[in-house]
């Protein structure tokens, strides 16, 4: 099979840095921003959620969602994301990439506006319809991380590979800023046109009617980035990887990367005896050759997406429990949003942000194996250092020094395995596989954000149960919830031995397809 593609995939392998890969990282990019922006924006609203249609007369604290809503809506996009990625992963192996990514994406951006659209006026309703269109939401968002990475792995050269494919990934931080900046926005605007005073003085009018507008229109905001970049994934051409060896058409790859790269790519036919005996996904020889590296590449994700979700989405819990964001009485709703949104927006720009831009600066010079072993292990170090002293922090003069502790958590976090965990699975296995093992992957990982986001509702309650938040039974407490997720990330640092470093190899050198082919002559 070799020599026909050898100059269509050395070509790419070669390739100097050009305008169509930073074009690629773009229209690819555009898409993690979205799928970040939306999978995370939730967090900032759910109190508010609470507050307009859980309220309660006469109760001490503002209306808050049910442990059963909270977790559904926290977690119904996971779910989603969860089957998007196992099914369009599959399919752009089956259909091709570019086929299905258009897909994806339009699947985004109706399901943006329509979760801001929930229908009726009662709570059932309004949650019901959330829920439905979030699911639907994350099943087009789960599509976007097996195709995105895919196709990026597909374009690059050899020597910038990982960089290419992390900086898509790092626009996941952009989509989180900008998340928190634009709900401080809405939010502001709206307490300033809508003043009302905090739950204590006045606990129905804490709530103005207007809010209800604040939670859509933050959610609603998610389609634009996605929408812009339809057209860019429609005339984007199919990768050279995928109609060479999988559909084994070396003279359209050929025609197509010329195009792109314009200069002359030559390519012979496939001889059709090359077409056959190839292994199958999941076959005896599969796992004799990738078993161990799916294992990896699984394991690792599943117990990175534990600590860094359940991070993510109750951080607002976390600032609360130290006081950084002061008791929910204390404020009127549109503060609250305010406030929350100001915590995840510092976190993001101090920590999400630059931790992103550090591994794309570094990976094709240290490696993926060394920075996600570096992630994990800093990552223990700085968990077991906000659990042990937990009580330190929790003083009033202390509080900073526990933001920069817990920022440095996600600063090595993405300067780590949240980024290597994406890179890697694009690289490692045969092209007609790739799409499907980044998916299997991927899902993989939101299986552990799920673990996350609903184990730590329940886990981070206090102990003391006059603290427990309605509808809630005691929990382990914030700090031993800490210590259990820095044991995680010492797994996460164990298991990935099990994954191979595929720094400055071709695709096809790391993935064994180079030695399939000379089986085959």
């Amino acid at each position: 099979m070799g020599k026909e593609q050898l100059e269509v995939l050395n070509a790419l392998d070669v390739a100097k840095t050009q305008w169509y890969h930073f074009t690629a990282i773009i229209i690819a990019g555009m898409g993690f921003f979205t799928d970040a922006y939306d999978l995370f924006c939730i967090s900032l609203v759910t109190k508010l959620l609470g507050r307009i249609y859980y309220h309660e007369d006469g109760a001490e604290k503002p209306g808050s969602l049910p442990p059963s809503v909270a977790a559904a809506v926290n977690g119904v996009a996971f779910v989603g994301t969860l089957s998007g990625q196992l099914f369009f992963g599959w399919l752009g192996d089956k259909m091709g990439r570019k086929k299905v990514y258009g897909m994806t994406l339009m699947l985004m951006v109706l399901c943006s506006v329509a979760s801001g659209l929930s229908f009726g006026h009662d709570p059932k309703t309004v949650m019901t319809t959330l829920c439905f269109f979030r699911f639907w939401l994350g099943f087009g968002i789960g599509g976007d991380y097996p195709l995105s990475a895919t196709i990026m792995s597909e374009y690059a050269n050899k020597k910038t590979r990982g960089a290419f494919i992390a900086a898509v990934f790092a626009m996941q931080g952009f989509g989180i800023l900008t998340g928190g900046i634009f709900a401080i926005i809405i939010s502001l605007t709206f307490k300033n046109r809508f003043d009302a005073p905090s739950y204590e003085v006045d606990p129905l009018g804490s709530t103005v009617p207007q809010a209800d507008y604040v939670w859509r229109i933050i959610l609603m905001f998610g389609a634009l980035p996605a929408a812009t970049t339809f057209y860019s994934r429609a005339k984007m051409p199919e990768t050279a990887r995928y109609t060479a060896l999988v559909a084994k058409n070396t003279e359209q790859a050929a025609k197509d990367m010329a195009r792109v790269m314009q200069m002359e790519i030559g390519a012979d036919p496939v001889k059709e005896e090359e077409k056959q005996k190839q292994y199958g996904l999941f076959s005896k020889e599969f796992f004799s050759r990738h078993g161990l590296h799916l294992l990896g590449t699984c394991s690792t994700w599943f117990l990175l997406d534990i600590a860094f979700y359940s991070q993510n989405l109750f951080q607002k819990d976390i600032f609360t429990a130290i006081g950084w964001i002061p008791s929910a009485k204390s404020m009127n709703a549109l503060e609250e949003v305010y406030k929350i949104a100001r915590a995840q927006t510092l976190i993001a720009l101090c920590s999400t942000v630059p931790g992103y831009w550090f591994t794309v600066a570094l990976i094709d010079r240290i490696g993926r194996f060394s920075i996600q072993l570096m992630g994990f292990f800093f990552m223990t170090v700085f968990m077991f250092g906000l659990a042990i002293p937990y009580d330190h922090w929790t003083h009033k003069d202390n509080r900073i020094g526990f933001v920069v502790m817990y920022s440095f958590t996600f600063f090595f976090a993405n300067f780590g395995p949240n980024a290597t965990t994406f890179v890697v699975p694009a690289e490692i296995f045969p092209a007609r596989f790739r799409s499907t093992c980044h998916g299997i992957s991927s899902a993989s990982g939101k299986l552990g954000a799920m673990v996350g986001a609903f184990g730590f509702l329940y886990l981070a309650q206090s102990q003391d149960k006059s603290k427990v938040e309605a509808g809630y039974t005691t929990g382990i407490g914030v700090k031993n919830s800490l210590i259990v997720l820095g044991v995680v990330n010492i797994l996460g640092f164990l298991f990935t031995f099990l994954v191979p470093e595929s720094n400055g190899k071709s695709l096809e050198e790391i993935s064994g397809e180079n030695e399939e082919e000379e089986t085959l002559a």
